[in-house]
C-alpha cells in the first residue's frame, strides 16, 4: 500500500525508483495508519528513507509524522529542513498513533542523563506507553528504553561492533519472527550493548532473535508494546562501507566490517542479504502487533 507523503522529501525520488507507492494523500475516510517517528539520527533525510522504504510493507496506506529533539540544534540537517518537515513532541502530545519508532543516535558512549534530550525522550516513551499501540525503538533508542523502563544498563563492548552478522530467532514461531530463516544476517554499528543476561532475567521481556557475536538481536515485552531491535536491518546496502571507508580516513582503528564484504575484501561491491528480512520483521510487527491491536475507535 502507498506511502503518503504530501511535502517534497528527498525519500519520493528514491523510493519511487524502487516502485514502491507513494501519494501526496488519500480520499476521506479511507483507512491508514498512522506512524510516528521520533528521528534522533544525524543525517535525518537518510533515517528517512530507509524506515519509509520498510514502512511500505503495511497493508494499510501509511502516514507518517516525524519527530525531532525540542531544544537540540542538529549539526548535520538545516534547520530549514527540520522546520518543513519535523515536529516536536509537544505538537502531538494530544493524538493518538497506531505505531512509533524511535531512532537510534550516536550518543551511545555518553551516559543516558548527560544526553541533552534525555529528560525529553523519557517523556516521550511513557507517552508513547498509553498513546501508541505498538513502538519499535532500535539501537541506542533501544537501549535508552530498557534502561528507563527496566533499569538495565548499557555495557562498554571494549571496541566497535561493527558488521553483518549471522543471526537466528529464538522461537521461529513467535509472531515477530515467523517465516524467518534459520539463519539471516544483520547489520550492526555499536559501541555499546545490552548484556542478554539482563534481558532473560526480566520477566515481562522475550528475546526473540540472537547471535553468538553480538548477544540479542530483537526483544520485547510479551504484551507486545514495545521491541527493542539492537541492530539495523533498515541500513542501506553502502551504508557499512560509507561508515568503514569514513573512520579509516580519520584514522581510527578499524576493521573490515566481516560478514558484509565478499571474501571479507573492502574493494568487491557489498551484498546486500539482510533487506528481505528487515521488510519481514516490519511487516510481521505492523501485522500482529499494530493494526490487529489497534483501537477499534481512534
Amino acid at each position: 500500500m502507498p506511502l503518503i507523503l504530501p511535502k517534497p522529501m528527498p525519500a519520493k525520488a528514491q523510493l519511487a525508483k524502487e516502485n514502491i507507492a507513494i501519494v501526496d494523500d488519500v480520499p476521506a475516510g479511507t483507512d491508514v495508519l498512522d506512524v510516528a517517528v521520533f528521528n534522533i539520527m544525524p543525517d535525518k533525510p537518510v533515517t528517512e528513507t530507509q524506515l519509509l522504504r520498510l514502512l511500505s510493507v503495511s497493508p494499510l496506506p501509511v502516514r507518517t509524522t516525524w519527530l525531532r529533539p525540542a531544544n537540540h540544534v542538529s549539526k548535520s540537517t538545516p534547520q530549514a529542513y527540520l522546520d518543513e518537515h519535523y515536529q516536536v513532541h509537544a505538537d502531538v502530545a494530544d493524538r493518538r498513533f497506531d505505531a512509533m519508532i524511535v531512532t537510534g543516535a550516536p550518543v551511545e558512549e555518553i551516559a543516558f542523563e548527560e544526553v541533552t534530550y534525555w529528560d525529553e525522550l523519557r517523556g516521550i516513551m511513557d507517552w508513547a506507553f498509553e498513546n501508541v499501540t505498538s513502538t519499535m525503538y532500535i539501537c541506542w533508542g533501544a537501549q535508552a528504553a530498557l534502561y528507563h523502563r527496566y533499569g538495565i544498563a548499557k555495557h562498554h563492548l571494549g571496541g566497535k561492533l561493527f558488521g553483518n552478522f549471522a543471526t537466528q530467532a529464538v522461537d521461529e514461531n513467535a509472531p515477530l519472527v515467523a517465516g524467518f530463516d534459520e539463519e539471516f544476517r544483520v547489520p550492526h554499528s555499536r559501541y555499546t550493548g545490552t548484556a542478554l543476561e539482563d534481558l532473560l532475567a526480566e520477566p515481562e521481556i522475550e528475546v526473540l532473535a540472537q547471535a553468538a557475536d553480538t548477544g540479542f538481536y530483537v526483544a520485547g515485552r510479551r504484551d507486545g508494546r514495545e521491541f527493542y531491535v539492537s541492530g539495523h536491518p533498515e541500513y542501506d546496502r553502502n551504508t557499512l562501507r560509507d561508515q568503514y571507508e569514513r573512520d579509516v580516513a580519520k584514522g581510527l582503528p578499524m576493521h573490515v566490517p566481516p560478514g558484509y564484504y565478499p571474501d571479507e575484501d573492502p574493494a568487491r561491491r557489498p551484498v546486500r542479504n539482510w533487506h528481505a528480512h528487515g521488510r519481514l520483521l516490519y511487516a510481521n510487527w505492523l501485522q500482529h502487533y499494530v493494526l490487529s491491536r489497534r483501537p477499534a475507535a481512534r
